[in-house]
């Protein structure tokens, strides 16, 4: 004799989440990628880079898009607003993490110089120009710190490739 689970427990499957639980679950592990990162700079003594302070910032959007779909919990279209919000979040932590990699697999000698830090840089420069400074990279953002074996960008390249993928399905799935 099988036992079934009430309708009202979440089933373990993510492909059977509402679009509502799926925010939420996405919120949470933004929420505690963030909290492993302050962790990791507080406790650990890694220094964050500026490509690593524009991870954060890509998790922080995409936060706040999961948070704001998971409180609304819209039907239909209007699920697209707020996935569309998440996914401009992990397109540009993306695009940052891929380019630490990047620059983190360069030989020393190629490697760029250190450059000023990202505080001083958005005081002193146009956001432009900070965006340009930042991709060109410095030399604290070749270092390469390991976290389970793998270098640190990688794991936030995968986790933003996670959320997206999250995301797309509790949009494009019928259930409310």
């Amino acid at each position: 004799m099988s036992a079934s689970l009430p309708d009202r427990v979440m089933p373990m499957n993510p492909l059977r989440w509402s679009y509502r639980t799926a925010c939420l679950v996405g919120f949470l592990i933004c929420v505690a990628l963030l909290g492993f990162a302050l962790y990791t700079e507080h406790y650990w003594g890694l220094i964050p880079c500026p490509l690593c302070i524009f991870q954060r910032i890509g998790f922080l959007v995409m936060a706040v898009f999961f948070l704001i779909g998971a409180i609304h919990g819209p039907r239909g279209g209007a699920r697209w607003v707020y996935a569309a919000g998440a996914l401009l979040g992990a397109a540009f932590g993306i695009a940052v993490a891929g380019r630490h990699l990047w620059i983190q697999s360069l030989p020393a000698d190629q490697v760029p110089s250190c450059g000023p830090p990202l505080d001083y840089m958005f005081s002193a420069f146009p956001f432009a120009k900070v965006l340009r400074l930042v991709f060109t990279g410095s030399g604290e953002c070749a270092k390469v710190q390991l976290v389970l074996g793998m270098p640190m960008p990688f794991w936030t390249l995968l986790w933003f490739v996670l959320l997206a993928a999250l995301i797309v399905v509790a949009a494009v799935r019928k259930r409310a």
